[in-house]
């Protein structure tokens, strides 16, 4: 394989769960749309939703989830992860640092701020090797922060930074927002 070209990889974008906001327009494209784009540019594979899990984790090519909230995640930080992933054979999980205010709430009262060091949040993509595949008996959860948590337990992962692009979107301000930061 030329050293120019991305390792191959299976993939989707997980719009399930995720409420009408994967729909929402940024740079005029729906942001379902802008993340199935950057698979491709990554190099990775559509697979339907109606594919069965078994051809898929019997392919032997890793698997790419890609969280449409997370629509402008660059193609080569994608494909960066999926290498990562083979070279690796671990779960490689692109996360965010967590930049708000955290702090601990008991019987109602709040109390002392968590120190945000050690805290990420999870953003896009999720890359299962072909090992971590082949002992999943049934598709991933459709929730990351849930998905990664059972991974964790189970596997080797690794957490990669994301570059800011790649920042996750909770409503429409935030998806105005980020259309700003990534203006070309």
């Amino acid at each position: 394989m030329d050293d120019d070209e991305p390792t191959p990889a299976l993939g989707t974008v997980v719009d399930e769960g995720r409420g009408r906001l994967p729909y929402a327009l940024i740079h005029g494209e729906a942001l379902v749309a802008a993340a199935a784009w950057a698979l491709g540019e990554a190099g990775v594979t559509p697979v339907d939703t109606g594919t069965p899990w078994r051809a898929v984790a019997e392919a032997g090519e890793p698997f790419v989830l890609h969280d449409p909230l997370c629509p402008m995640t660059p193609p080569d930080f994608i494909a960066t992860c999926v290498e990562r992933a083979v070279e690796h054979a671990c779960v490689v999980v692109g996360v965010r640092p967590v930049t708000d205010t955290v702090k601990v709430v008991e019987g109602g009262v709040v109390g002392e701020t968590v120190d945000r060091e050690g805290l990420v949040a999870v953003a896009s993509p999720i890359v299962l090797p072909p090992a971590v595949l082949e002992q999943l008996q049934e598709p991933p959860a459709t929730d990351f922060v849930e998905l990664v948590t059972e991974l964790r337990r189970r596997f080797p992962v690794e957490l990669v930074e994301a570059p800011p692009s790649a920042r996750r979107v909770g409503s429409e301000d935030d998806v105005r927002l980020l259309a700003e930061l990534t203006r070309a």
